[in-house]
Order: C-alpha cells, then structure tokens, then sequence
C-alpha cells in the first residue's frame, strides 16, 4: 500500500497543495513552522480521520476558510482508491470514498492504513493511561476496522452514565448519603458493559499480539540493552492485570459486579469508577516501569518499538501500511538514527520529514521536496 497523491484546500497553512508521492521514501525538508508536520497530519487524518495534534477539527482549517478539503488517493492490493474529507468548522464533516458519499464516515477507515512516529509519542511512554488507551485503541481500529463502532458505542454509553449520575439527587444532607439511582441506569449499565466487555477482550488480543513484537523492537533500536514488557492493567478499584482470558461474556459480568460493587461512590462522586475508559498499558524496560524510571534514551527507544511494533502487526496482515516518521531524527542519537532508517528501509513507502536535510541517515535516500511558508517544491 501507497499514498500516490495527496492533495489539500484551506487546510492548516495550505491555501492549496498537490503532492504526487511514490513508494519508497519520500524527504520533506524546512525549517521549523513551514508545514511539513501539516501534510503528515494531513496524511494521518485521511486515514484516521482524526489529528495526532489536537482534539478537535476546527484548527485543522485555515484562518479564514469555512472548510478544508483533503484527498488522498492510494494504491493497494484492491486497487487505486480515493478518500476526500471535506472538514466543516462547528458543522458534520463530508466524506466520500472513489466519488461515492458515504453515510457513515468510519466506513473509509482502513482505505489508507498508516503508522505514524512523531515527537508526541513520548507521551505514550512518560504521559497519562489516555495516551497508551489511545495508542492501542488506534491500532485496533486501523488493524479491524470495525471496532470504531465498539468504541464509538462504549464512548457514547460512558457519556450517557456519566451524565445519569451526576443528575443523580441526594438522598439526605449527610455527604455520605448516597444518591438517588435513575431509573434508566441500569439499562445503560448493560449496554456500558457490554460494549467496554467487547472492546477490553480486542485489546487483550492486541496486547498479547504486540509483547512480543515490542520485545523483539526495543532490543533493535537499544542495540540488545534491557527488555521491554508490557502488560493490561485494569483501572477500578480493583486494579491489577485482568485475566488474559478474552471472553466478551466473562468480562462483561465480572464490569457488572463493578458497577454494582461501586455504584455508591459512583453516585456520590458522579463518575463512571469502572470500565475500559480507566485502564491502563503497563510498560516496563527490565524490572522497572518505564514511567518514572526509564531514561530519556529508554524512553525514545520504548515509543519507537511500540510503532514498528504496530508496523509489523499491521504488515501481517499482508500489505505494508506507509510508514511516517515526522521530525524525530533530531531526537535521536547517531546510534538510534541508523536503527532505525535500517528498519524503516524494508516498508513499502516511508515519509520523512526534517528540519535538516543533514538529520535522515542516507540510507533513507529517495524523492525530497523542500517546504517554505505552505508551498511544496521538489528538491533538485
């Protein structure tokens, strides 16, 4: 699989770009705030439709536009496809797969299939479980597609409870006086059950999948210093690794005794205290976690292994997803740097981008375009 062309209108800084792209690897080179990350974030959005930068859309249009328009044209196995996502500030975004409006926008994902390294990913090392939870959730969805509805459903399931219990009235003046259960709770507790049941089984899967592809990562970027581990660890109250058991049914019961066992401190606190929204990717480098103990260079080398890692996985799948790597050669040590173009040379298509054309190793020869206040020109 290929990105063969990516085309752009009134996104971030791009009043207009057309880049016609190739296999192998692609350099875009500049200084810093020309718009290189914005056509990788492009890229990323056409096959996720999300941003790795920020929550919500209404950045990704330029100053001024009402929308922005992005179309991305790939090659794969099942034939040349076109993605166009039209993005609407404050209105439902439009997207339309080979000319062809769709109803539903998920029903693109998996067109284009990309992994993405970018220096934000040291927060999936060093940040907050929702960093990890949104790592493994993303590759669910670009490894199965489908499970963007089970995580959609479990999302909108957790706001409707949330929303029930913190309408939930006082029973009596005392702060420990539980509050009133509304009526409908216990039908969303079903509903919340069964769907975050569904979604923990598929990351259970995807965390057994991935341990040791993550092991086998870390040891080629570290040069064989240490081992990575890692490990689901549920959030409730009781915390701890679950049972790598994957059974939707068995886990939707033991998420039920949950909420029954906490729905006193849930009413009095007004929040969900159990659920896959609370769990955690537990990474470790030797005996240690990673978070708190690894250093700057563990922690560079883990954040790199989690994405070759989801490389490989995706790659098993039988074709090659394109590979982004965005501005991290300047983060890594001479050392890192060859690792990794080494391991980078093999995917069918890598995008690279740089401040300095001097930072990507030369192994990583190929096309490069120099970028300069929103406009893309080839290099000589």
């Amino acid at each position: 699989m290929h990105l063969a062309r990516l085309a752009l209108t009134d996104f971030r800084c791009y009043r207009s770009a057309d880049l016609a792209l190739g296999p192998g690897v692609t350099v875009l080179t500049g200084p810093n705030g020309a718009g290189k990350t914005n056509l990788i974030e492009a890229a990323w959005y056409a096959a996720t439709f999300g941003s790795h930068r920020v929550a919500s859309d209404a950045p990704l249009v330029r100053d001024g536009a009402r929308s922005a328009i992005l179309r991305a044209a790939v090659r794969s196995a099942a034939g040349e496809q076109l993605v166009e996502i039209e993005l609407n500030a404050g209105r439902a975004n439009r997207v339309r797969l080979n000319r062809v409006p769709l109803q539903r926008p998920r029903d693109a994902l998996g067109t284009l299939r990309c992994v993405l390294f970018a220096p934000e990913d040291i927060a999936v090392v060093k940040g907050d479980p929702e960093q990890r939870r949104r790592y493994l959730d993303d590759l669910l969805v670009a490894s199965r597609p489908r499970y963007a509805a089970v995580r959609a459903d479990y999302e909108r399931a957790l706001r409707q409870r949330t929303a029930l219990l913190k309408s939930a009235r006082p029973a009596g003046p005392g702060r420990d006086a539980p509050g009133v259960v509304p009526a409908s709770l216990e039908a969303w507790d079903e509903q919340f059950a069964a769907k975050g049941a569904e979604l923990t089984a598929a990351r259970l899967r995807l965390v057994a999948a991935l341990r040791p592809l993550v092991a086998a990562s870390y040891s080629e970027v570290s040069g064989g210093r240490g081992g990575a581990w890692l490990a689901y660890r549920q959030g409730s109250e009781r915390s701890g690794e679950l049972d790598p058991d994957p059974d939707p049914a068995k886990l939707a019961r033991g998420l039920l005794e949950d909420l029954s066992r906490l729905r006193r401190a849930e009413l009095e606190r007004g929040v969900c205290l159990a659920g896959p929204h609370r769990d955690d990717l537990e990474l470790r480098i030797g005996e240690l976690p990673a978070r708190g103990y690894a250093s700057h260079g563990e922690s560079w080398s883990l954040a790199l292994a989690l994405r070759l890692a989801a490389f490989s996985l995706l790659r098993a799948d039988g074709e090659d997803p394109v590979l982004m790597l965005d501005d991290v050669f300047a983060e890594l040590d001479s050392s890192r740097r060859e690792r990794l173009a080494e391991l980078a040379g093999s995917a069918e298509q890598v995008l690279v981008t740089a401040a300095v054309g001097a930072d990507v190793p030369a192994r990583l020869s190929g096309a490069r375009y120099a970028v300069a206040d929103g406009v893309v020109a080839r290099a000589a």
